[in-house]
């Protein structure tokens, strides 16, 4: 989850008052968050202490930053909502004095950029390390390691408008990179640039790179690897500064920039516009000013709110619970019709409107009730299935392991020398190691044996978990089934050791089995086999492709096995 650290000056001055450390532990519950730490830099006066916030719901960027955390405290505790008189919508474009053109060489590398200015006063540290930290959070976490969302900052001194944001040829265009003093072309910096060796992997793939420019020549950054080492170098003491985001997804680039945006204007900025004119069509059209309100309403019944929060709740009732939480709502009879705030978009459904309702009326104020059902708990049959399965596997000289259920596409795909058919991914991850659901147990293993090259062999471990796959017959188009992956790796592991092993674990189980030839690209061509039970395909087991162990870094032989432990129930 989230971690931020907050300047304590500036976010109990954003908070509009001084908390001690217990108060603010209770207040954090209204933003899913919790204190990890107050004061943490020593007594010295609040400018110069730290406190150390963790935050609990990965479905608001918002909060993670010193404004959005002080914003919900402040709101929730009685104070108005602030309106934000700087935003375009759809219809209503604002003019500007500052222009972004988007020329259609870049399309079909990195196609979406937002943009505003923040004027009126100097920024301090204490707000410019802040910013530099919500860059982090948003382009590491909401961006996927700024794969669909990156931010820049630019000294507005040094920019001749309008700017222009196209493909460059990586080798004739260069620029002097931030922490360096000699210019280099571009691909240059992605091979000997720190940030270029980090991120570079996002643009290399492509013929041309992203690059931002003024009208005189002058480069902002390569997005979303580097800034330059004079635009791009923001110090405290700056007055007025270029915020740019660019990404492969409009929308979620709008709401970067609209978060970003609102924290500035809390903290005292003034927000000024910038038109960004793409020279293709976009979902929000061809010349759009940001920041820009793009939310759809949100509709709930109340009756609906009183149903699964069991108690009474009147269409008033919610939209003042709502107004706590910083939601505009306007009641329509029975219904009650929410306006999301500019820095929010994780309104899916009218339920997350129920727990908006639920936590602005307070947790507190719910009276508990004893359970009317008496219930006693027991282990699933599956449950019970696969222990005896895990016992007999250490019987067997294996030691059981425990993964995660999420993975990215390179593990779970490509290294597994696979197609991405029936694959379930995530629509919105958090990051790219963490957008496919596992089809397998197998990568899971492999992950293991390729950092464990120094254990003593042999290596023989196992998991029994759950892997999920597209299933259009079923109720959700998507079926999940309890498997039992194990793997043995030492320089004998072969065919015929795991055929001996799955033999004495079938029968230990009360399965007769027949095996049949296989053709998997996971596996060896001639060394792997299916197992049928009842005429039923059970499983696969074989020695691992010499391509698959390759691609994992695995230098010893690997002979692996997959059962559906409820195939064999």
């Amino acid at each position: 989850m989230p971690k931020i650290e907050v300047n304590e000056k500036l976010f109990f001055e954003l908070v509009g008052q001084r908390m001690e450390p217990d108060v603010l532990e209770r207040s954090l519950t209204v933003a899913k968050a919790e204190l990890d730490g107050f004061g943490t830099d020593g007594e010295g006066p609040s400018a110069e202490r730290t406190i150390k916030i963790e935050l609990n719901d990965t479905n608001r960027p918002d909060l993670w930053s010193t404004a959005g955390v002080a914003r919900q405290l402040r709101v929730y505790a009685g104070g108005a909502m602030t309106s934000y008189g700087f935003f375009s919508r759809e219809g209503d474009m604002r003019g500007s004095d500052y222009r972004v053109v988007v020329d259609a060489s870049i399309k079909a590398i990195r196609p979406y950029l937002a943009a505003f200015i923040i004027s009126g006063k100097p920024i301090n540290d204490a707000m410019l390390k802040d910013a530099i930290q919500t860059q982090e959070k948003l382009c590491s976490n909401f961006g996927r390691k700024r794969k669909s969302v990156s931010m820049g900052l630019y000294r507005i001194e040094l920019i001749k408008w309008p700017v222009s944001y196209k493909a460059a040829d990586p080798d004739s265009s260069k620029f002097t990179p931030l922490g360096m003093t000699e210019p280099l072309s571009l691909r240059r910096i992605l091979e000997e640039h720190p940030k270029g060796k980090e991120y570079g992997h996002i643009i290399a793939g492509n013929e041309r790179y992203p690059l931002l420019m003024g009208a005189d020549g002058g480069v902002l950054s390569m997005a979303p690897v580097i800034n330059s080492a004079d635009i791009g170098a923001v110090q405290v003491g700056d007055r007025d500064l270029l915020v740019e985001f660019t990404g492969t997804d409009l929308p979620s680039v709008a709401l970067s920039a609209n978060i970003v945006a609102c924290d500035f204007a809390d903290a005292g900025y003034e927000i000024k516009p910038v038109i960004v004119d793409y020279a293709y069509d976009t979902p929000f059209g061809r010349s759009v000013t940001f920041p820009y309100y793009f939310q759809a309403p949100t509709s709930v019944d109340s009756g609906k709110v009183t149903k699964l929060l069991g108690d009474n709740f009147s269409p008033d009732a919610v939209v003042a619970a709502l107004a706590k939480m910083g939601i505009r709502a306007e009641s329509h009879g029975q219904y009650v019709r929410a306006l999301p705030p500019e820095y929010r978009n994780d309104f899916l459904h009218p339920v997350d409107l129920v727990e908006e309702a639920m936590i602005g009326r307070g947790m507190d104020s719910f009276t508990p009730l004893r359970p009317k059902d008496f219930t006693i708990g027991r282990l699933h049959p599956v449950e019970s299935f696969s222990r005896k399965a895990k016992d007999l596997l250490v019987g067997l000289g294996y030691q059981e392991m425990i993964y995660n259920y999420l993975g990215s596409a390179k593990d779970y795909i490509e290294r597994m020398n696979l197609s991405a058919d029936g694959i379930l991914r995530i629509s919105n991850p958090m990051t790219e190691n963490f957008e496919i659901v596992r089809p397998s147990i197998l990568p899971s293993l492999l992950q293991s044996e390729a950092v464990s090259s120094k254990a003593p062999y042999p290596h023989k471990i196992f998991e029994a978990g759950k892997v999920a796959f597209r299933a259009p017959k079923e109720n959700y188009g998507s079926k999940t089934q309890q498997r039992l992956g194990l793997l043995s790796c030492h320089p004998s592991a072969d065919y015929n050791e795991l055929a001996g092993l799955i033999a004495a674990l079938l029968y230990y189980l009360g399965h007769e089995y027949a095996v049949t030839e296989a053709e998997d690209p996971r596996f060896m061509p001639g060394r792997q086999a299916k197992v049928l039970v009842g005429g039923l395909e059970a499983g696969i087991f074989g020695e691992l492709n010499p391509v698959v162990l390759e691609n994992w870094g695995i230098t010893m032989p690997c002979a692996t096995c997959e059962l559906d432990l409820e195939c064999l129930m």
